[in-house]
């Protein structure tokens, strides 16, 4: 078991390696590729009108001057021991982990994404937990129940959820249950300050995210639950008089609950690395809201650090979920 956590463990440092270079790459080698020259990527973030001096200093000072395996060197080397950037008039220091400056505002990456990472934290953690046990426990009593009205309309419902994009049921709910009738807060309050604050706010947000991903789980559980049924090993349980409830949640929903564990993974890690649209309706100031903000302004260090953390999420919650397959389902050894 140590020996394959270890494993697991250098396979995903060489996994957020590998992304960290991809997605570098993409932001600083293509376009280079294509044909763009640092004078152009520098002209980017000045006036107008600017003189040849102007770039000259700009695409010095964001170090676009450099060849572009020195710039990823430096960006790794910032990552693990920090960085100094000469900002013009001044120089500064970044402290590890270091994300890069902003182009823009001339602002450290890393603490705009830790200050905007409970807001995200607490949006994807509220609605992961409403969507797994109303979406698990739907598609369990639909599974055990083929064919009749609760199964038909739930199923119906899980068929609307899907359908219905965030923006649609997100705005929806802002105007019925935050101004029309006004149920729940407007502004964020963090968790810190005020609990009971913190989860008004962002019920609606929960619920219309949640309605989203907890149709999906419905269908996954009702399917893996109808086919994990009729294995021998529940028919053998039953045969030795267990209780049906017992049957149920110890031998069927344990079996099936291997492919909810890995979409589970994958959906809570792309969200904690920003739930983009929920964040823009709902006007929370997240890891989304500030991809979004910093792709309109073209500044490529901000979105290079939410994807990075992004990835860094993913890679984690799928590692977590290798580690939780054992648990789950009895069938699965690690080697």
């Amino acid at each position: 078991m140590i020996s394959y956590i270890f494993r697991r463990m250098i396979a995903a440092v060489i996994l957020l390696l590998v992304v960290t270079a991809v997605t570098f790459a993409i932001f600083f080698l293509l376009p280079r590729l294509a044909g763009q020259t640092a004078d152009q990527l520098a002209q980017q973030y000045i006036g107008k009108s600017p003189t040849a001096a102007d770039i000259a200093v700009v695409k010095h000072n964001l170090g676009l001057d450099q060849p572009v395996y020195e710039q990823y060197w430096h960006f790794i080397k910032g990552i693990v021991s920090g960085a100094t950037y000469d900002l013009g008039p001044t120089t500064v220091h970044c402290n590890a982990p270091c994300f890069g400056y902003s182009f823009k505002n001339h602002v450290a990456v890393w603490p705009e994404l830790t200050s905007r990472l409970p807001v995200t934290l607490s949006l994807a953690a509220g609605a992961a937990v409403i969507w797994l046990v109303s979406g698990v426990t739907v598609g369990v009593i639909s599974a055990l129940k083929p064919g009749s009205f609760f199964d038909r309309a739930f199923m119906g419902v899980a068929l609307a959820g899907v359908s219905l994009p965030i923006f649609f049921t997100g705005q929806l709910a802002l105007l019925l249950f935050t101004y029309q009738w006004p149920i729940f807060g407007r502004t964020y309050v963090p968790f810190t300050e005020n609990p009971a604050q913190w989860a008004n706010t962002l019920f609606p947000a929960w619920c219309s995210l949640a309605l989203l991903y907890s149709a999906i789980y419905a269908r996954l559980t009702r399917s893996g639950m109808m086919e994990t049924m009729n294995e021998d090993f529940i028919r053998t349980a039953r045969a030795k008089g267990l209780r049906e409830r017992t049957v149920v949640g110890r031998h069927g929903l344990r079996a099936a609950l291997t492919p909810i564990i890995t979409v589970f993974g994958m959906d809570l890690g792309l969200l904690l690395g920003g739930a983009l649209i929920t964040e823009r309706v709902f006007s929370l100031h997240g890891i989304g809201e500030y991809a979004v903000q910093a792709i309109n302004d073209n500044d490529l260090p901000p979105v290079l650090g939410v994807t990075l953390l992004a990835a860094f999420f993913v890679v984690l919650c799928n590692l977590l979920v290798d580690l939780l397959y054992a648990a789950a389902d009895p069938r699965v050894r690690l080697s």
